[in-house]
């Protein structure tokens, strides 16, 4: 066992697109106590979704002092600060580093048609040129995503939408960069926060670089590229204002950290070669460390940085997991109008959680389809939507209340079977994090439909902070990533029901001919279309 001596701790951020959580971790990535903050969000035609930057720095502050007032450790004892955040949300900011517009979030997609527009060519595949990505699949691993969620998409939507924004923008910077910038004042990106910019040259992990031939391309201005850090790197301490403001000494280091993909792998323990881990938020991916560099073009799936040194990463990002949850609950159950004027009940997720368990596993062959947002991985494609499939008239809310649990499980296994095929092993068990797991029915099913081992880590929604504690106790000495798993500990350990196999097995297999059968209605019915004058509608 690992020798603890040390009893220091850390302010670990969990900046995530529904608010922020802000935790006291020892060094050794021991749960002490968190704090959490709900930050709103602003869906705009078409495509939008934005958030004000304002709103996280104020929450991280409100969070941290709540914190460290409570005194549950010495002040001194609070050696670091590191932040985990979204991946992919951009903020342009002045040179004196004030927010120069809300920042534009992973969920938005309005800087598609600039990205298409970079990307087209013939021959043609999967709508990129092939001369044309080949450069970014050899430099980076991948390319931009054609439905503009990527940070570019949204440099070059402010550039062509927003010019005077880009004139005055000094920098713009990913969540995570932007929140270290209010805590320290200082410019920086880590390694793996700008890989979504998609002009870094990351053909050698131990050697990565803005390519300029790349920034070309793009047109855009290298000088609005923030300087790269590694993420265990000490960028700094807290500036005098914000010590103040949170009540810790100024001396407290700031770790770059890295965004919440790469941290929420350090926290689940995952940090071996191959070892897998689901996590489930707003959003869901699947991802597991390799030691190569490879790109699947076809499914989105390419070696990328992570937080370890010299480690690649691949992953496939489920757009919306844990949000159709929150929308089924606010947009459906109880969505206040004529008919319902009461909110949801205090404990409405525990009783999602009964209602489900008491449905037999596949929902009397009711299918969700949990598309909310368009999807990422492992099709690129912004206009599917989401359904409800199989309603008959012995259809009750209880059938669709499991089916939501059940649909985003059944897009998970479309994404493990590439990620598997990616690096060409099963890959059992699986370490499950994130908000939506602290259900253990949900665990289960997740379990019966990838028909895999899932271990519950403790304190499933606080792993992305975790993992930020853990970048930060490697930055200052006290860990080494390798000593990680012998740390981290499960709640449960779901194994998958051998009497659920047959059910499922066919109902995916449905769900896979639901979006291959109306993939091309879904296109008709929500394209972006340019009109006249250069405005921008959907159809």
């Amino acid at each position: 066992m690992l020798a603890k001596k040390d009893e220091k701790y850390v302010l670990a951020i969990d900046h995530g697109t529904s608010g922020v959580k802000t935790a006291l971790m020892s060094i050794y990535g021991e749960l002490i106590d968190f704090e959490y903050e709900k930050t709103p969000i602003y869906f705009l035609p078409p495509g939008g979704a934005e958030q004000n930057p304002a709103d996280w720095e104020k929450a991280l502050i409100n969070t941290s002092r709540r914190l460290v007032e409570k005194g549950h450790v010495p002040v001194d004892e609070i050696v670091a600060v590191c932040c985990s955040s979204t991946f992919s949300s951009t903020v342009a900011v002045d040179a004196d580093g004030n927010h120069l517009m809300n920042s534009l979030t992973w969920m938005d997609s309005r800087g598609a048609p600039y990205i298409k527009e970079v990307m087209k060519g013939f021959p043609s595949v999967e709508g990129y040129g092939v001369f044309k990505i080949l450069p970014w699949i050899y430099k980076t691993g991948g390319g931009p995503q054609l439905s503009g969620k990527d940070d570019i998409a949204h440099m070059l939507l402010v550039k062509y939408e927003y010019p005077e924004i880009y004139e005055k923008t000094h920098m713009f910077l990913g969540s995570k960069d932007y929140l270290n910038l209010k805590l320290t004042g200082k410019f920086a990106a880590s390694y793996d926060s700008m890989m979504l910019f998609w002009v870094t040259n990351t053909r050698d992990i131990n050697h990565i670089f803005y390519d300029d031939s790349l920034i070309r391309k793009l047109k855009i201005d290298k000088s609005k590229l923030p300087p790269m850090r590694s993420s265990i790197d000490v960028l700094g301490t807290l500036s005098p204002e914000v010590a103040e403001q949170i009540g810790l000494n100024k001396e407290v280091k700031v770790v770059v950290g890295s965004p919440d993909h790469q941290s929420a792998c350090i926290g689940s323990g995952a940090v071996r070669d191959f070892e897998g881990h689901i996590y489930i938020g707003t959003s869901s991916w699947i991802q597991c460390i390799v030691p190569f560099k490879k790109t699947d073009m076809f499914h989105s799936i390419a070696s990328l940085p992570t937080s370890i040194p010299g480690k690649y990463y691949c992953a496939n990002e489920q757009d919306i997991a844990g949000g159709c949850l929150s929308f089924l609950v606010d947009n459906i159950l109880y969505h206040k109008n004529r008919l319902n004027s009461d909110g949801p009940p205090d404990e409405v997720y525990e009783y999602l959680d009964e209602i489900a368990a008491g449905v037999p596993a596949g929902s009397n062959r009711l299918i969700f389809t949990p598309w909310l947002n368009g999807e990422r991985t492992p099709v690129d494609d912004t206009t599917v939507r989401g359904g409800i499939h199989n309603l008959s008239l012995t259809t009750t809310t209880d059938h669709i209340i499991r089916a939501f649990f059940e649909g985003v499980a059944y897009n998970s296994r479309w994404a493990l079977k590439y990620v598997e095929k990616f690096i060409g092993r099963r890959m059992d068990p699986l370490n499950i994090i994130g908000g939506g797991v602290k259900s253990g029915v949900w665990c289960q099913v997740f379990a019966d439909v990838l028909n895999r081992t899932i271990r519950q880590v403790k304190d499933p929604f606080l792993a992305n902070a975790r993992g930020a504690a853990f970048i930060a106790s490697v930055a200052l000495g006290y860990l080494t990533f390798d000593e990680i798993p012998e740390l981290v500990r499960y709640s449960n350990i779901f194994e998958p029901n051998p009497e659920n196999r047959k059910i499922y097995d066919e109902l995916f297999e449905e769900f896979l001919q639901i979006y291959k059968n109306n993939r091309a209605i879904y296109r008709r019915l929500n394209r972006v279309r340019r009109e006249t004058g250069g405005q921008v509608s959907t159809g």
